[in-house]
This record gives C-alpha cells, sequence and structure tokens, in this order.
C-alpha cells in the first residue's frame, strides 16, 4: 500500500479510533511473542561498545554478516532544523492549534490515535495527548518499522522507541514555560504534526541493550529519513530527545 493510500486510510477511519488501534496492537503483539526467541538474541554475548550482537537471526537471513553500525559523525550537523524551519511545516500540515483538552476532544476527526503500537512506547504524558495528524502518525509508524528492520539487519535485540511527547495543547505550552526554555508559544507541538523521541532510553522487548548502540542505530534511521525529506529534525542536547515535524 502506498504511503498516500495509508493517510487517506487514516483519515476516513471515524472515531473511536483509539479502539481500532488496540486492537491491532494487540494482534501483532501476539504475533511477535511468537517470533520472539527468533529475535531477542537469547543467549549471545554480551555487546562491548562498537560491536553489534551475533543473534539467532543469523540463521534466518541470506545475509553472511549483519550491518555494521556506523552511527552519523556529528548528531547537531546531521539533525539541524529549528524551530524557525519546523512551524513553516507545522503550519502547512497541521491543524489549528488546540486550546485545551476539551478543544482535543472536539478535534478527533482531524486526528489520529498514537497511544502504544508494536514499533514504539509512549510514555506517561503529562504536558502533550497521544495524537497526530494522519500524516504525522504514518511518519512514526514508518519510523518504528525502520528501527525494527535496522536492529534486525545488525543482529541487536529488539527495543521499541519512547515517544515523550506529542499534541500539546496552548494550556500545557503555558505550563511547561514555567520551567522549559525550550517551550515557546507557537510550539510546533500545538499542530498534532510533531513529536519527540528520546534517544537515551529504550523500551526492550527482550533482552536490554547498551543505549549507546540503539542511540547509533536510531540515529542512521532518522538521518535517511530526514534526507528522504520526509521530516525536519533537531537533536535536542537539554530534553535528551530527537525533536521532528512532518514535511
Amino acid at each position: 500500500m502506498k504511503k498516500e493510500d495509508i493517510v487517506q486510510f487514516l483519515k476516513n477511519l471515524k472515531v473511536p479510533t483509539k479502539r481500532q488501534y488496540l486492537l491491532g496492537f494487540a494482534v501483532v503483539v501476539a504475533l511477535l511473542a511468537i517470533i520472539r526467541p527468533f529475535v531477542t538474541g537469547e543467549g549471545s554475548d554480551a555487546v562491548e561498545e562498537g560491536q553489534t550482537f551475533l543473534t539467532p537471526l543469523t540463521s534466518l537471513t541470506h545475509h553472511s554478516k549483519h550491518h555494521r553500525i556506523l552511527s552519523v559523525p556529528n548528531y547537531k550537523v546531521a539533525f539541524p532544523d529549528s524551530q524557525s524551519v519546523q512551524i513553516v511545516a507545522a503550519n502547512k500540515w497541521g491543524v489549528r492549534p488546540v486550546k485545551n483538552r476539551e478543544d482535543a476532544e472536539a478535534r478527533k476527526k482531524e486526528l489520529v490515535y498514537v497511544g502504544e503500537s508494536p514499533y514504539y512506547h509512549v510514555d506517561k504524558l503529562n504536558s502533550s495527548i497521544p495524537y497526530l495528524v494522519p500524516r504525522a502518525a504514518v511518519l512514526l509508524q514508518d519510523i518504528g518499522q525502520a528501527f525494527y528492520d535496522s536492529l534486525y539487519m545488525k543482529g541487536v535485540p529488539l527495543n521499541q522507541l519512547i515517544v515523550t511527547s506529542v499534541l500539546r495543547t496552548k494550556e500545557d505550552v503555558a505550563r511547561l514555560q514555567r520551567h522549559n526554555g525550550n517551550a515557546t508559544d507557537n510550539s510546533c507541538h500545538l499542530y498534532g504534526t510533531t513529536f519527540d523521541i528520546c534517544y537515551n532510553r529504550y523500551h526492550a522487548i527482550g533482552r536490554e541493550v547498551r543505549n549507546d548502540t540503539l542511540k547509533w542505530v536510531l540515529s542512521e534511521v532518522l538521518r535517511d529519513i530526514r534526507q528522504q525529506d520526509r521530516a525536519y529534525i533537531k537533536y535536542e542536547v537539554k530534553q535528551g530527545c530527537f525533536h521532528m515535524t512532518v514535511r
């Protein structure tokens, strides 16, 4: 199915999309439980810095060797897209800024629920709610799937990405500004086009992996996404996340 078809499908979904989303999630989790022994790398040696995992996946792939983990030379250079760049895309693809939780509830026909997924884990959200415009929801799903694919090809046990921030209301932004200097009045998160993925924590499905190793793999995936002109991405040092807006 083409990306455009997926976006149109998500737009046509009727509320409650959350129930449909969780049903699909349950089915895929069951499938993952069946194949878990093949992808968790149980019984393999602990990884050392600069090495990849060698797991039973070796017997399931035609590649004689796993792909190397290369990361990117410089995170700030690879992901430089500032607020002034991302806000242009947010205005183009996003919804009218959401005022508060009540306003968000009334706008669900414009937004897609992006709660728990087989491809990523959503943190406990205190200053945002798990909704995105369909275009951004597809992007998040594709990033999570590409991350899984990359872990597989590199022989690394599966770990989920952690989403730490999604759609913010104006009330959320006002509260954040009291202790977060990066929270602006015209935050991209207001438009449902933007989400944050942390790079210093991951959600282990099987055996845990060094955070640095997973960060290197994630940076390769996000570099490719950005080079495909699918997202603007900013490497946030203080917040420990990649802040991105769909293009």
